[in-house]
């Protein structure tokens, strides 16, 4: 029998198979071009795949949103900035509470994934705060395994959130406080720094992180796109593909914006287990930011890639009304969920 790759899990059949990951199959078109028996086998018995040119869940199958206690459309949208007071220089204090805990969740329809999750949801709650703000996070390990929070940007070695460092390693049932000021002004991201690292970051202990400058920045339809991946079949190769969690989540329920309105993406690669990851916008090109450190944008174009860990900032305005796709230039990637549309309405 040959090797069951995910190429294979989801293009061909599986009759060795079941679970979630004979659920997954079932659950995603079979027409994949590196597939040619799946391919005429489709052409016999129907396509799934719309005049549009894309894939999507078949039979319109859905994931419960609710059962996951998370949407991925609103995270698109949803910034935390913490609780807020002055402290006595004047500087403002944020504080956000952020508790580790498993928690199984659905990542394609009928397919459940054992999460690690900061906050029960993954990604993790988008922090937001100012240039300068003084940051407290209370961070609760309510899981079985140990666990830290590592924040990308600039701080002090004891609230770097790596083993062996500061409070190192958090226990299960334990906590600590990390404190430090909100530096650089950026788009940054936060994660577990705890070993075997990509477990811990496959599993979903990860989170994007905004510094705004101090004269802010103009006003846009502002959405963050986490872009990460689901091993469902334990193989060390992802079976699912996203922003923000869910495949194919803003394909049947596109993304809504205006034309002519300033869109502002901050887009981060959590992506484990393959070395880049892309973003490809139709009809349209972008300003891109990297890492957002910088208001000059140092490339116009429509498709950039990223390796785990790289960000950046991306602005456009549509200039026509319509439904615009993006997705991943990778076709794999795309074929298994990381792609979606905007509307673009007057």
């Amino acid at each position: 029998m040959p090797q069951l790759s995910r190429r294979r899990l989801l293009a061909a059949s599986v009759p060795a198979i079941g679970g979630a990951a004979a659920a997954l199959h079932s659950a995603v078109p079979h027409r994949h071009p590196w597939d040619n028996e799946a391919a005429a086998a489709e052409h016999d018995h129907g396509s799934s795949h719309g005049p549009s040119g894309h894939a999507d869940f078949r039979d319109g199958r859905t994931v419960d949103h609710r059962a996951n206690g998370f949407d991925p459309h609103a995270i698109l949208r949803d910034f935390d900035w913490g609780t807020t007071r002055k402290l006595a220089g004047g500087q403002t204090l944020r504080e956000w509470e952020l508790v580790a805990a498993e928690k199984e969740i659905e990542v394609a329809p009928g397919v459940k994934y054992a999460a690690w999750t900061y906050n029960g949801r993954v990604p993790g709650p988008t922090l937001r705060c100012r240039e300068g703000d003084r940051l407290r996070v209370t961070f609760v390990n309510g899981s079985d395994h140990p666990h830290t929070i590592h924040f990308h940007g600039i701080h002090p070695a004891e609230m770097d959130g790596v083993p062996g460092i500061g409070a190192g390693e958090i226990a299960p049932g334990e906590s600590t406080v990390y404190e430090f000021d909100a530096l650089p002004a950026g788009l940054h991201l936060y994660h577990c720094h705890v070993r075997p690292l990509a477990d811990h970051i496959a599993k979903g202990l990860y989170g994007a992180f905004i510094v705004d400058p101090q004269d802010g920045r103009e006003d846009a339809d502002e959405m963050v796109m986490v872009m990460n991946g689901f091993d469902t079949n334990f193989d060390r190769a992802n079976e699912v593909y996203a922003a923000n969690s869910i495949g194919f989540a803003y394909m049947n329920k596109p993304i809504v914006t205006k034309r002519n309105k300033l869109v502002r993406i901050y887009l981060v690669n959590v992506l484990e287990f393959d070395l880049i990851n892309s973003f490809h916008l139709h009809g349209n090109l972008f300003h891109y930011y990297p890492t957002g450190t910088s208001k000059t944008a140092s490339e116009f174009t429509d498709t950039v890639m990223l390796c785990q860990g790289q960000r950046g900032i991306l602005e456009w305005r549509f200039a026509h009304a319509g439904k615009f796709m993006f997705h991943a230039h990778q076709s794999e990637f795309t074929e298994l969920g990381w792609q979606g549309f905007f509307e673009v309405v007057d």
